[in-house]
């Protein structure tokens, strides 16, 4: 452990055995985080927790919150962000911003593929059991064409930095990866508490992705439409997400519904408005498939929209994302990525996989069994970080009921090697000190028609807990702005 001379990061204790993002291995300052490290430390840690607060207050004021369901009660919380934040130089993010492209046009060519013609299948690359038993496939998209080809407009990969120093991807998620309105909100937070300091850097904005979001959308419009009408589909307020699915329309500039706003007819969507009703071409839904619509999933849906599905079959109507993408998104799909990118796209994965074991195969089953203790252990269709277990933190009876969970049912969990990821210095209320957490990074690609948009930053998710691993704010992880430099 290293002592850190520097007035406001002076009980800041640094584990070598953990890689640090601004600290080298002998516990100097890296270079682009000097000026950082400099400025901050003009600051006492009182003239800190001061804006800390003003930033909660903001938070506060705006509403950016997020609900946490747990098994008694649901809670409304205010998004937990930390002023400090972290650098990811030019040439790390042209390798994140690349490696993010190459995952997603992937896998948008493997759904494609697996909804059409099955070349990969059929050329025994990926087993058509894994496909068909996920539960986020769906066969009512066989033989569906979606307007530009598009299945995944919006990507979100997390990518950990591992204490080798390489980036590594944890997961893709393709179904409705969320957490875009917070990288926009945490920037205005900072530039409002810290203008001064944010202003010694040359960093892409964030503020420009609704803009662009909007455009790709309009590129996926249906056939024989001029000048589309988009709107955002929320399944309510009471949704965890709701501040983003409102925040998002209000920055696009169109409306956000309810299910209960919109109604099909003849095939084509409408939206009621006191001025009548007003045809929708563009649907960036937030609402999971089964709920879609109640007369083709499932049928006591209160969120959906009747007949939409069947508008959607017809070309008349663009949903981003596409019904069943969640397929891709599937933990168990994820070990195949390296294939997958290599199989359409002839080139080898830019961006690391986690070595990863599928416990539907009896040998890797077996392993998993017997080191559970070197394990994370995944179910391969939930999010948010729920139903994560991690070997080295369960006790001897809990290791004995993951194993049973897993035998019950193999299909539905993988495993991976516990991944040491990279740590950051966060301000920690309780001990109202800075000290080093855990950090990973989640990127937002958009795919439009022949154009694609990397948000130049990302969401930096915090594991607020000491040592914990899992960064997810369902599981009291916390955020940081993102500054991506510019070449100089």
């Amino acid at each position: 452990m290293t002592n850190i001379e520097n007035k406001i990061f002076s009980a800041y204790q640094r584990d070598s055995a953990l890689y640090d993002e601004i600290f080298d291995e002998d516990g100097t300052i890296k270079q682009v985080y000097q000026k950082l490290f400099n400025l901050y430390g003009e600051h006492t840690i009182e003239d800190y927790v001061k804006l800390n607060s003003k930033a909660k207050s903001s938070f506060f004021n705006q509403g950016i919150t997020f609900q946490v369901y747990g098994d008694k009660e649901t809670k409304e919380k205010i998004f937990p962000f930390d002023l400090f934040p972290r650098i990811i130089d030019p040439e790390e993010w042209e390798v994140i911003e690349k490696g993010s492209i190459q995952r997603s046009k992937a896998l948008n060519l493997f759904l494609w593929d697996i909804y059409h013609d099955k070349n990969i299948i059929r050329d025994g690359i990926v087993p058509m059991d894994l496909i068909s038993s996920s539960v986020n496939y769906l066969d009512q998209m066989n033989g569906i064409d979606p307007p530009g080809g598009i299945y995944n407009h919006i990507s979100g990969i997390d990518v950990i930095k591992h204490k080798d120093g390489k980036y590594y991807v944890l997961e893709d998620n393709i179904r409705c990866p969320s957490g875009v309105s917070y990288v926009i909100c945490n920037r205005t937070a900072l530039k409002r508490a810290l203008f001064g300091v944010f202003n010694h850097y040359q960093t892409y904005s964030v503020t420009n992705y609704a803009e662009n979001l909007l455009d790709l959308l309009e590129s996926v419009k249906p056939k024989g439409v001029d000048i589309p009408n988009c709107v955002v589909i929320t399944p309510g307020m009471y949704n965890s997400a709701f501040y983003e699915h409102s925040y998002l329309a209000k920055t696009m500039g169109v409306e956000l519904v309810e299910g209960r706003d919109l109604f099909v007819e003849n095939d084509f969507v409408y939206m009621k408005t006191i001025k009548g009703p007003e045809k929708v071409d563009i649907i960036y839904r937030r609402i999971d498939d089964q709920f879609l619509d109640p007369l083709e999933f499932k049928s006591d849906s209160a969120i959906g929209v009747p007949g939409l599905f069947a508008a959607y079959k017809k070309g008349n109507v663009t949903l981003a994302n596409a019904p069943g993408t969640g397929v891709a998104d599937d933990k168990a799909v994820y070990t195949y990525m390296p294939q997958i990118i290599k199989y359409y796209l002839g080139e080898e994965p830019i961006l690391n996989n986690v070595h990863t074991y599928h416990c539907s195969r009896p040998d890797e089953l077996k392993y998993v069994l017997e080191h559970i203790h070197e394990l994370v252990i995944k179910p391969v269709d939930e999010a948010g970080g729920y139903g994560i277990s991690i070997g080295n933190r369960l006790t001897k009876s809990e290791i004995e009921l993951v194993k049973a969970q897993i035998k019950a049912s193999p299909r539905k969990y993988v495993a991976q090697p516990i991944m040491s990821l990279s740590v950051h210095p966060t301000y920690i209320d309780e001990t109202e000190e800075f000290e080093q957490r855990h950090v990973d990074l989640r990127t937002f690609t958009v795919l439009g028609k022949d154009k694609e948009f990397v948000l130049k930053g990302g969401l930096t998710r915090v594991a607020l807990k000491k040592g914990n691993l899992i960064v997810n704010s369902s599981q009291g992880g916390g955020s940081k702005d993102t500054w991506v430099l510019k070449n100089k």
